[in-house]
């Protein structure tokens, strides 16, 4: 026996035990960042005090700690490198101003 299912569809919409209504359900999203701040994150190159290796550094961050180690994960795991997330700022190692400016922009982020 063969049962068209467009027929099983209208006969379970017909009997109450599927609303007709089509319009999706809210779903409720996990986003990393609900906040992104408003105003620009500065991404600068770093050699001072770390025996010549260069580092890329984000500043002006105005979230909470556990936000900004967050996006330093993220960034980290991204760009395939270490780094750290203290004192309001994002070390992360090697010059990578570049991608880490790309990076923070698809996020929502503005920097320069």
């Amino acid at each position: 026996m063969n049962i068209d299912w467009k027929d099983a569809l209208g006969a379970l919409k017909a009997s109450g035990t599927i609303p007709i209504d089509n319009s999706p359900e809210p779903v409720e999203e996990n986003n990393a960042h609900p906040a992104i701040q408003k105003t620009p994150l500065k991404v600068v190159i770093d050699r001072k005090g770390r025996k010549g290796k260069t580092a890329t550094i984000i500043e002006g961050f105005t979230g909470s700690v556990e936000q900004l180690e967050e996006l330093a994960k993220i960034l980290k795991q991204k760009l395939g490198t270490g780094g750290s997330a203290r004192s309001g700022e994002i070390l992360i190692q090697g010059e990578r101003k570049t991608d880490v400016i790309n990076i923070l922009r698809s996020l929502g982020y503005k920097a320069n």
